[in-house]
């Protein structure tokens, strides 16, 4: 699948435009931004999309075609797969997740099946159920090899499980992939809080220590 030009993140909408935003009729582009708990790192953000390509593409979310007497609104193709999406957006993971399956039962052709695919990795992700994640992200990258965000939301599954040499190889290939994606250098960032933490570094004024020193002597 084709990276969309300046997208990054973990959902796609299904859609014919590669674009990482949901648009709306007018123009507004709405994103959500979920944190992962307990990394303990001001980088722990995953930007969620909607996908058609996670990380995480977008895709005109109210674009509506009508017939040449314009009374007939054809809607998405594939509603489950839509509404999913945007109930992932809009934090309802449980719900975006079944709307998804639903939708992937019921994709046509490969854009579609990746969307679902990678939705469901990054659903499953917030709902911290890591085996369920790594099922789809693994059948996602299966189907498509050069799928980056794949490779991005398997290496945060084992961030969060301490798969570290895991997660660093799909860092690695996923930066391959696409050097520049935001959504990787956040994911290398939660990796290297979690493997090399910074140890705070704390001065001691020496005439402190001795003020301690002479107060407690022994």
């Amino acid at each position: 699948m084709d990276v969309a030009p300046g997208g990054d993140g973990g959902l796609i909408w299904p859609s014919e435009m590669p674009v990482c935003a949901l648009e709306g009729q007018n123009g507004l582009k709405l994103r959500l931004t979920s944190e992962f708990q307990n990394m303990g790192s001001r980088f722990a953000l995953l930007t969620v999309l909607v996908l058609a390509a996670p990380l995480c593409w977008g895709q005109g979310a109210e674009r509506i075609m009508r017939d040449q007497n314009a009374t007939t609104v054809i809607g998405p193709r594939n509603i489950p797969l839509y509404d999913g999406a945007k109930a992932l957006l809009a934090g309802n993971d449980a719900e975006g997740v079944r709307l998804t399956l639903q939708g992937l039962k019921m994709a046509l052709g490969r854009r579609e099946e990746e969307a679902a695919l990678s939705n469901l990795c990054a659903g499953y992700i917030m709902l911290a159920l890591y085996d369920n994640a790594l099922k789809y992200c693994e059948l996602l990258i299966a189907r498509n090899d050069k799928n980056w965000r794949g490779f991005n939301n398997r290496a945060v599954i084992y961030i969060k499980t301490k798969q570290w040499d895991k997660a660093e190889k799909d860092l690695i290939r996923g930066e391959e992939l696409h050097p520049n994606a935001r959504t990787l250098k956040i994911a290398r960032s939660m990796y290297m809080d979690a493997v090399h933490p910074v140890a705070p570094e704390i001065e001691i004024d020496d005439r402190q220590r001795q003020f301690s020193a002479e107060s407690n002597p022994q």
